[in-house]
């Protein structure tokens, strides 16, 4: 082994109480995506982490979110893009607080993705310590709405990623170390049905029901699935009127879509706009908003290849590899996939439950996932 990489690796391999006590710590603060405050708490640590590390940080203001934090280490050139988040998806009080169970720890936000931050900040400080950080590009972006679809961060992550030769998204590990190569593309709706309220029984005559022209509406675009293309159509919340004895004015629904190939993506979220125009019914009208979207993550020779090595790297550092099957989820590797950049994801520790309180990770992998990382980065140093 080179002497600066097992320098590196060395020292990586004692690090794994400071790890989880940085885990902790992280995980302790709620930081769901509408508590900008939490996720701002969470983001000032991991900003110290990375400026403790030896990178540079610009924190950008995220309007109705938390901050973002670009960073970038200080050797120049073409450089290697990390990608991760500080949110969550649990509200306060509804999940909280780190424990830890044999060999797996559990807590919002452990495993998505907190272990994944943790994982990156370690690589670049062992590369650090080696005297390597000076020698390999490398850049990133930890953002602080990418659990509701990034819509205020993916601009701020395209304009980041340009230069890149490749992006490495340090979201929850599969079993097996399996890495990620696909993610189906996501449009969030919203639909608004606009009607006229009357009294049920008085006026009824006059009333134009909001209700029944968004039920139409809710019919047809659930009619819009197709297994057979990735394509899915789920109308996820309704909701509408105000009493029994009112025809309603108003409702909405909200409506999640997910694709394989942008073009699916397009020619569905036609076919939605035309059934919200023939869904009205005579009084009424059906709005159509688009609060979030995210592009698919598509798999290339380049990125496939990218996938092989790192993989390779995985196994030196006692992991597994191999493409893992396509992800109905999202994430901003899918973002950095579609400005140009080749883009895998699924670098963070292993564990499973994402999104539920069971939420975990196997705190076996830590050193293991920080170490492929940096025997990747480490093949990319200037000679």
């Amino acid at each position: 082994m080179e002497p600066s990489l097992e320098k590196a690796v060395s020292w990586l391999s004692a690090q794994r109480p400071a790890m989880e006590a940085m885990l902790r710590r992280l995980v302790d603060q709620n930081s769901f995506t509408r508590n900008p405050a939490g996720v701002n708490a969470v983001a000032s640590m991991v900003e110290g982490e990375l400026r403790s590390s030896g990178v540079a940080v610009d924190r950008i203001p995220g309007g109705a979110f938390g901050d973002h934090l670009s960073f970038a280490g200080p050797a120049p050139g073409p450089f290697t893009f990390l990608i991760g988040h500080c949110d969550t998806v649990f509200p306060p009080g509804t999940f909280e607080g780190y424990r830890v169970e044999g060999e797996r720890a559990l807590g919002p936000g452990v495993l998505d993705m907190k272990g994944g931050l943790v994982v990156g900040i370690f690589a670049l400080r062992a590369l650090r310590e080696a005297g390597l950080l000076d020698r390999v590009a490398v850049r990133g972006i930890f953002v602080a709405d990418e659990e509701v679809g990034s819509p205020a961060s993916q601009p701020v992550t395209v304009a980041k990623v340009r230069g890149a030769v490749a992006a490495l998204g340090l979201e929850s590990g599969r079993g097996g170390d399996l890495i990620v190569t696909r993610r189906k593309g996501i449009a969030s709706l919203d639909a608004r049905a606009h009607g006229v309220a009357a009294h049920a029984g008085g006026d009824h005559e006059k009333g134009k029901n909001a209700v029944w022209a968004l039920s139409r509406f809710v019919d047809r675009v659930q009619g819009l699935t197709d297994y057979s293309r990735g394509v899915t159509v789920s109308v996820g919340r309704f909701e509408g009127g105000t009493t029994r004895n009112t025809v309603p004015a108003g409702a909405r629904c909200e409506v999640d879509v997910r694709f394989l190939v942008p073009a699916d993506g397009d020619e569905v979220l036609a076919r939605i706009a035309a059934a919200a125009r023939e869904a009205a019914v005579e009084g009424t009208r059906i709005e159509l908003t688009r609060p979030g979207n995210r592009p698919a993550l598509v798999r290339t020779e380049a990125s496939a290849a990218l996938a092989a090595e790192y993989g390779e790297r995985q196994r030196e550092a006692g992991l597994g590899a191999g493409e893992a099957p396509l992800s109905g989820g999202g994430s901003d590797a899918s973002v950095t996939g579609a400005a140009g950049v080749p883009s895998i994801d699924g670098l963070g520790p292993r564990g499973a439950g994402f999104h539920t309180h069971d939420e975990y990770i196997e705190l076996g992998s830590l050193v293991p996932k920080a170490e492929a990382l940096v025997r990747f980065l480490h093949g990319r140093v200037r000679t």
